[in-house]
């Protein structure tokens, strides 16, 4: 009796002082954010942005797991503003998830609010970016997250770590390229350049001495962490005779996949290992389109940046990579589906097995009527205006108050919870007769929601549309990751393609493509009460319609409850 008492003691302290330590090593990481107009010269010109603390890319953020993450956003610029931390969790935190209207009022100019929320279960490359408008072509930035003290990665410890972030620039103010486009109903102005880390490199004009170098010795292993914060396009990502190793997708770790190409959407992350081992010299790294929507115009350019090896003869020319067509889809659909979830990993959990909530949502473009103006007119096909949707409704933020408020404080008229489990209409969605069918191209706006239970489960098969066109879409859910159970193309069919649902390793994302003209499955539990937006991350579909919002239920206890909104959340 005596030895069982001194056991449950032993255990007992030994669990204290393990909790100790894990709050010992867990700290509080704070930054300022100034947002303000700066200006800065880009093919051959000098251009006003929009930035934070002078720099594009924004500053990093380098946190570990567990610790609580503070910044002070003071919002110096002309426009309204709001920081979203893209892949984080938010757990009882959603007042700081940050999309406008969404989870929060707007940072008014002249204006500051300060962000706190602790990130845990998750190791690995997010970022944050501004939710207004069209700010986050220059408004971003990456969030890195390491293991906590004693712990390690899953893979050998690389020599060096260095984001990669792929965006894309205007000659233009971004915010009058998109309302531009808003206020006809067409498409908005494509960009000029694509960029790395903030560099378009030497194929643009004036750009030779703008191109982004990464300095690399000979035989050591680098760990990039590769962003895609464009706005409107997917991009391929190569390095001339190198391949790369696939250890983590959107702050998930994975089997090691090895590649010579990453094909990335907007809004995702990946991690790769880059081994130095090929003959000292300079190489490109290059990121050029995959546009996937047939007959649709693109920014058909591609940027470069160099890796060059201490010991290189100099001067040498980089060698060029074979690039992939813009139109590769076999090689973007080989590398989204053969990546596989890390079972081993620190976080993982298995993909649930029984689900609550079953869901059909196609996606797609649309039209909405042009209006009854006199003076209306409409940029977009048959005389009306571009919109986009899901299940046939085509979302609309609301404007007097953020729809968590609403959730949290009960009031009504700001968003309604009939969003619907299916399309109001079955009928060939990959057929691109169906093109321009007047019968299902029209949509109307409205705020409608998915309402769910805490802790339920949820199914999605999202289902591309060949409506006004059919392309790839990457679809973000906030506040989770999901199981991307299985892809593929066509129609769905339950019959047949329910047998490939990988139920062992499935990879774990928050940013999915759905395969142009195809499917995808995913699951996620929802274990976190608040409201949290899904949609298109291509910033043209995201204004036109194509989103919803889960507002989950507050759990039955007060661990597992909302708690109330910060006292200085920015007021409407």
């Amino acid at each position: 009796m005596r030895h069982q008492v001194f056991l449950l003691f032993a255990c007992t302290i030994i669990a204290i002082l393990a909790s100790c330590s894990s709050l010992v090593s867990a700290k509080v990481v704070e930054h300022s954010f100034h947002v303000q107009n700066r200006t800065i010269t880009r093919l051959c010109r000098r251009q006003v942005i929009t930035a934070v603390n002078g720099s594009l890319p924004g500053p990093t953020i380098r946190v570990k797991e567990g610790d609580t993450l503070v910044v002070h956003v003071y919002n110096l610029s002309p426009y309204n503003l709001t920081i979203h931390w893209h892949g984080v969790f938010q757990l009882l935190s959603g007042w700081a998830d940050g999309p406008e209207f969404a989870t929060q009022c707007p940072i008014r100019p002249g204006h500051s609010y300060t962000y706190k929320f602790k990130i845990t279960g998750q190791e690995g490359t997010l970022w944050w970016h501004a939710h207004v408008s069209w700010l986050r072509a220059t408004v971003h930035g990456a969030l890195i997250i390491r293991p906590k003290k004693g712990h390690s990665y899953p893979f050998p410890k690389p020599y060096r770590e260095v984001p990669i972030l792929l965006g894309e620039w205007w000659n233009a103010n971004v915010v009058d390229v998109e309302n531009a486009a808003l206020a006809t109903g067409s498409a908005p102005n494509n960009s000029n350049a694509y960029t790395i880390n903030g560099w378009p490199g030497d194929l643009y004009p004036c750009s030779v001495n703008q191109t982004y170098k990464l300095k690399v010795k000979h035989g050591k292993t680098y760990l990039l962490r590769i962003i895609n914060a464009a706005l409107n396009n997917q991009l391929f990502f190569k390095i001339a005779n190198h391949k790369m190793k696939v250890v983590v997708v959107d702050a998930a770790y994975t089997d090691p996949y090895v590649t010579d190409v990453v094909v990335t959407g907007p809004g995702q992350t990946t991690d790769v290992l880059l081994t130095t081992d090929q003959l000292p010299a300079s190489y490109y790294m290059t990121a050029n389109p995959y546009a996937s929507a047939a007959g649709v115009p693109f920014d058909n350019t591609t940027t470069r940046g160099i890796v060059e090896y201490e010991d290189a003869l100099l001067p040498s020319t980089p060698i060029m990579p074979i690039l992939p067509a813009f139109n590769d889809t076999p090689t973007a659909h080989k590398f989204f589906t053969n990546i596989t979830g890390l079972v081993t990993g620190p976080f993982w959990n298995p993909p649930p097995q029984k689900v609550d909530e079953h869901m059909f949502i196609t996606i797609g473009l649309g039209l909405t009527a042009c209006g009854k103006s006199r003076n209306a007119t409409c940029g977009g096909p048959n005389g009306q205006r571009f919109s986009a949707s899901m299940n046939n409704a085509s979302f609309q933020f609301p404007d007097k108050i953020s729809m968590l408020e609403a959730f949290f404080y009960n009031v009504g008229g700001i968003y309604t919870t009939d969003f619907p489990d299916k399309p109001p209409l079955k009928f060939d969605y990959t057929n691109p007769n169906n093109s321009m069918n007047p019968a299902i191209i029209m949509t109307k706006k409205s705020t409608k929601v998915k309402k769910i239970k805490f802790n339920s489960t949820v199914e999605i098969v999202f289902q591309n549309t060949a409506l006004i066109g059919i392309e790839n879409h990457p679809i973000h859910l906030h506040g989770f990751n999901f199981h991307v159970l299985a892809q593929g193309f066509g129609n769905y069919n339950p019959a047949v393609d329910r047998k490939k649902f990988n139920f062992v390793n499935p990879q774990e994302r928050n940013t999915i493509g759905v395969p142009v003209g195809g499917w995808s499955v995913i699951r996620f539990r929802a274990n976190n009460p608040g409201v949290w937006l899904m949609h298109c991350h291509l910033d043209v579909h995201l204004p036109w319609g194509l989103a919803t919002a889960f507002v989950v239920e507050n759990g039955p206890t007060l661990s597992t409850m909302l708690p109330p909104p910060p006292p200085d959340l920015p007021k409407c």
